[in-house]
Order: structure tokens, then sequence, then C-alpha cells
């Protein structure tokens, strides 16, 4: 342990705050500068082969921020992470919480077809349910706001999309189907996902003012003879979400917390349950979340971690309920080598008994974190200590909290 007043205690692990202020100072100090230039660096992001124009608002990157909370408050930062930024795809999981909005309200049932609830030529004739909408499963093929579904290369970028099938038998990252959902989402509340966002879940959060939603010029629809906005999903040609790392990191500890903020439950539990169930199609995906069960996409991360993530991983929100930890991250420069002093860990050997592993490894521990284990529990370290392969050194050195409340490491 440390000297009295430099550990903080969650219900099964303890922090070391001094060596985590190290690890953040050593780790945290670049980031992706060209973004300060948004028109030009989502111009050099996006591999489309046409309809490349960006049709959204876009904001300027002012640097590297990050928040990370521990046992239900905020124990580190760095930059600025009351300065807002545009979250990418993160903002994909913001969308899931709408849709969670709409279910706790009885509005959304997952399994319902959305053209036995929405009257609209988009979905005529498809049995488009909503759940495939949130696993980006739909299939669908078509244009909307101007942008064809095709045109979207990161489609094909997983190698599970599979054209001429019916919905929920290819998966594919697809801004269009993205948008088809926040468009469908938009009619079924008859409201823009940014106000109900902002009166069901980030006011009564005590989140800032400065964060905003946005669509594109051309995506609006009529709601009883009113003009509505529909939100983007991601910033593939602009708009999407614009939010601060401390805000973002807010809605993570919602749902580290089971949708309840004080005396107030906001999002159902049962809500969060099937947003974090994996897809029989992409077991790594739920509902618009990354999933690591199966240590995909993040190999040396623990395997209870919960993800949305932007921007090839520059943007993160981490959540992991066994540990007791939220982690925003945003404008970090992306990097794939290993800074001194990050070892990492050798993947588990498969033919290995589980238990066998994890006493094997037990030198993986970060020296910033002690476990402090149930009573009547043995005392033991985890294999998985190691920070996660995050896209940054800053983003691996601030993810800290890695520790297991039961006897075997997940």
């Amino acid at each position: 342990m440390t000297e009295e007043g430099s550990t903080t205690r969650g219900s099964h692990a303890a922090l070391d705050e001094v060596r985590l202020a190290e690890a953040i100072a050593a780790g945290t100090g670049h980031w992706t500068e060209a973004a300060a230039d948004m028109d030009t660096y989502l111009a050099g992001q996006v591999a489309d082969a046409s309809h490349t124009e960006v049709i959204g608002p876009l904001l300027a990157a002012s640097g590297g921020s990050g928040v990370v909370r521990f046992a239900g408050r905020e124990v580190a930062s760095w930059g600025d992470p009351s300065v807002p930024e545009m979250a990418f795809s993160a903002t994909k999981s913001v969308a899931s919480v709408a849709a969670g909005i709409a279910y706790d309200a009885g509005l959304l049932v997952s399994e319902q077809r959305v053209r036995e609830v929405l009257d609209v030529p988009e979905f005529a004739g498809r049995d488009i349910t909503w759940e495939h909408l949130l696993q980006q499963t739909s299939q669908w093929e078509g244009t909307l706001w101007g942008k064809p579904t095709s045109v979207d290369l990161q489609s094909y970028r997983e190698g599970t999309e599979v054209h001429g099938t019916p919905p929920g038998q290819g998966w594919a990252y697809n801004d269009v189907r993205m948008n088809l959902l926040t468009y469908a989402l938009t009619l079924l509340l008859g409201r823009s996902l940014e106000e109900v966002l902002r009166e069901k879940v980030m006011t009564p959060l005590g989140a800032s003012s400065s964060w905003s939603w946005h669509g594109y010029r051309n995506s609006f629809v009529e709601v009883s003879g009113i003009s509505v906005p529909v939100v983007s999903g991601g910033a593939h040609w602009g708009g999407g979400l614009f939010i601060s790392a401390a805000d973002l990191a807010l809605l993570g500890q919602l749902y580290l917390d089971g949708g309840r903020a004080g005396d107030n439950q906001l999002i159902s539990t049962e809500w969060i349950r099937r947003s974090w169930t994996p897809c029989e199609v992409k077991s790594e995906y739920g509902y618009l979340w990354w999933l690591n069960d199966h240590r995909k996409p993040w190999p040396t991360a623990p395997s209870t971690g919960r993800g949305a993530r932007g921007n090839g991983g520059r943007h993160l929100l981490w959540i992991d309920p066994t540990r007791d930890l939220v982690l925003c991250s945003g404008g970090r420069a992306r990097s794939n080598a290993c800074s001194p002093p990050c070892r990492r860990p050798s993947p588990p050997d498969p033919l290995l008994p589980r238990d066998r592993q994890v006493t094997s490894q037990v030198i993986a521990e970060p020296p910033y974190l002690r476990s402090s284990p149930s009573p009547g529990t043995p005392s033991r370290h985890c294999s998985n200590m190691s920070p996660p392969e995050f896209s940054s050194p800053g983003q691996r050195s601030a993810m800290v909290v890695v520790s297991c409340q039961s006897r075997y490491c997940p």
C-alpha cells in the first residue's frame, strides 16, 4: 500500500492516486493535432469513393482531455475535460441511450418491426425490427439525406457485410443505417433526440449545458406540422454529438450505476442489460455498445469492459462494472506502439486450465492498483491487470482500475 491519504478504495479494489497521477503525466502528452483543422482532418479520414461532401457542422479539436471515475467519483483528469469535442462514432452509444428512453416509455419494443409503428416509405415492406437497427444488422439499402448506404466503405472493414440477405443475417458499421435509426427514433418520440436526451437524462445527471447534438443541413422531418431536426449517429459527414469528457463520463457513470442517478431511475436496468447483450452476428457488439466479453476489440483489456468509441479509438468511453470504473478519453493521438515502460502480456494459452493461467501471471498487476478481496475470498492477482490495448499510450496509462471482485478473473 501507499502512504496514508493517497489511496482510494472501491468495493473490492484500492487505487493509488499518486501513481495514477504519475501514469497520466507520463502518457497523456500527445493528441491528434491534425484535428484542429477539422475540415481537412475529416476529409482525410473518410475513404468513401463518392458522396464525400460534409453536410453537417464541424468542431475543431482543442487538445486531448479525459476523466477517470472510480468508486463513483472523479479521481483524475487531464487536459480540459470541460471542453466539448466531436465524439465521432461514440455518438452511436448515446443514440442507444435515447432508444432506451423510448423503450422505458413503452414506445419501443425491440423485437417489433418498425413498419408496424411508423408508416414511412423507408420501412415499407421490410421486416426490420428496432433490434436490427440497434445492432446494425438491418441490411437496409437505400439513400437517406442524400447519402446512399453503398458509399460508406467502413461497412466492409469487418468482413461481416452480406448483401441480399434478410435483416439479422449480416452486420455492418454503416452510418447511413445509423442515421436511419435516429430518423426513426425522432419520428417515434416526436421530438429531436437532443431535446429528449437533455430533458430525460443529461439535466437530471447534472451535466453542463455545453454539449450539443447535430444533424445535417437537410436532415429535418415534419412532426405535427413542426420541422424537427434529425441528429446524425456519427461524424462521417459532419454533425453528431459534441460533448466534453466530463459530461460523457457522467453517462458512463449512469450505466455503471444501473441507470440510477440519486433517487431517479433515468434508464432501466433492463435496457442496459439488453444494450450489453451480444449480437448473434457480431458477438462483441450489443445495442450500439462494444462488448469485450471475448477480448475483442481490446485484446489486453478486461473482458468485463463495455465501450463507446469513435474516430479509430481516439475517443473512448470505457465502463467496467466489475471494477467500478469509468474512463473517458478524447482527442488522443493514435499509436499502435507500446511505449516504455509498458509491457504487453502474452496471450493466454488455450490449452492451460484457467486457474493455472491466473496464478502464472501475477506480475501483470500495475503498480498503482492493489486488490482488496472480499472477506473469505482468497487473495490473488489477475492475469489481465495490464492496461488495455487502447489506441494511445495515454488511454492505456489512464485505464487503471482493473481488479476483480470475484475469486477468478473474468
